[in-house]
């Protein structure tokens, strides 16, 4: 088995680490996970802001896991990170990510030295002065990143790449499943709501919307005033179904639904923005991802929202698990650790 590396998701509520070996093979090997619960007020939409107390977590998350990688690929994806569409002049990976920072200045809400900058090829083609590479431009600000990197050393670990999140999730639920058409992926987080439109499993469109399953659980509790937890125990037993058995029920429904309502609108319109910016890629079907996929009634409500097909994905198919790892145990987990796993089978690209 090949050296192993780590996938690490750090998230408001939860961090999660996936080690996995053969990671840039065909069929690579999830070795063990874990996970332990986001220090209160150390970090905001994945973005550190307490870099000791989560390095104090990380340690402990390595205790329980007993990973033996201290090698690790970050996670980013927040509204500190945006993509744009960014067609260059054909010319090597090199020479194209150098010249990035005399390129897009315009296209940055900050100072280009405040941002960290990486080119995603897509495409080539013919523009008017000659060969072109089509792709996304991402671009982070520095200091998110660099708080992340920050809690990672001082938990002793190497930090090894940062990739985008939505990426992540696509190698992993679209490429390597060999999805084929144009597919929407959408991962509902906690804080965050990611879509990545890939065609033929390359990644053309992201878009990151800072609404996730923890708004509307707050939105439910304040309106119904109970606390936190038994406004999430409520929203997961009633979703936006027909699970209603009393007039109290009935009320938390509606009132679930329509701050979802603002969610399924956003996504809609992302979408109906991509088919018309793309013409001849139109969406085939959705991919719904994240613990907020799991939501009664959010996948129906979804696909009349888009008028397409909306399914649950899976990140697993096709992977080997060490033999302390039960299908079980993936089954139960997935959905959680998907992110940190595609971040690890990303490792080297990141």
């Amino acid at each position: 088995m090949g050296k192993s590396i780590v996938g690490l998701d750090i998230a408001g509520t939860s961090i999660r680490a996936v080690e996995v070996a053969d990671a840039d093979k065909g069929r690579p090997t999830v070795v063990r996970f874990a996970e332990v619960p986001t220090p209160e007020g150390s970090v905001s939409r994945g973005e550190v802001l307490e870099a000791n107390t989560v390095a104090g977590a990380l340690k402990q998350l390595w205790s329980i896991g007993k990973f033996r990688s201290k090698d690790v690929v970050l996670g980013m994806g927040n509204q500190r990170v945006l993509s744009r569409d960014l067609t260059v002049p054909r010319a090597p990976m090199k020479q194209i990510r150098e010249s990035l920072p005399f390129q897009v200045q315009d296209m940055l809400p900050v100072p280009v030295i405040d941002a960290i900058l990486d080119f995603y090829p897509t495409s080539e083609g013919i523009g008017e002065n000659g060969p072109v590479v089509n792709g996304l431009l991402i671009a982070a600000v520095k200091d998110a990143v660099l708080q992340n990197v920050k809690a990672v050393q001082l938990a002793g670990l190497n930090p090894a790449g940062v990739d985008l999140i939505p990426f992540a999730l696509s190698r992993v639920m679209v490429t390597r499943q060999n999805i084929p058409g144009t597919v929407a992926l959408v991962e509902l987080g906690a804080d965050t709501t990611c879509v990545v439109i890939a065609t033929d499993g390359i990644p053309q469109f992201v878009r990151i919307i800072p609404t996730g399953g923890d708004d509307i659980t707050k939105t439910l509790g304040g309106r119904l005033d109970i606390p936190f937890e038994q406004a999430e125990a409520v929203k997961r037993h009633l979703g936006i179904g027909s699970n209603a058995q009393t007039l109290d029920d009935n009320r938390a429904i509606a009132i679930t639904y329509e701050s979802v309502n603002e969610l399924l609108s956003s996504l809609r319109n992302t979408i109906n923005y991509f088919v018309n910016t793309h013409p001849s890629a139109p969406v085939a079907q959705v991919v719904l991802s994240g613990g907020g996929s799991l939501l009664p009634g959010l996948g129906d409500a979804l696909s009349e929202f888009t008028r397409l097909p909306v399914s649950i994905g899976s990140a697993f198919a096709g992977v080997s698990l060490a033999k302390s790892i039960s299908q079980q145990d993936v089954a139960m987990r997935g959905t959680s650790i998907a992110v940190a796993y595609g971040l690890a089978v990303g490792s080297r690209a990141a």
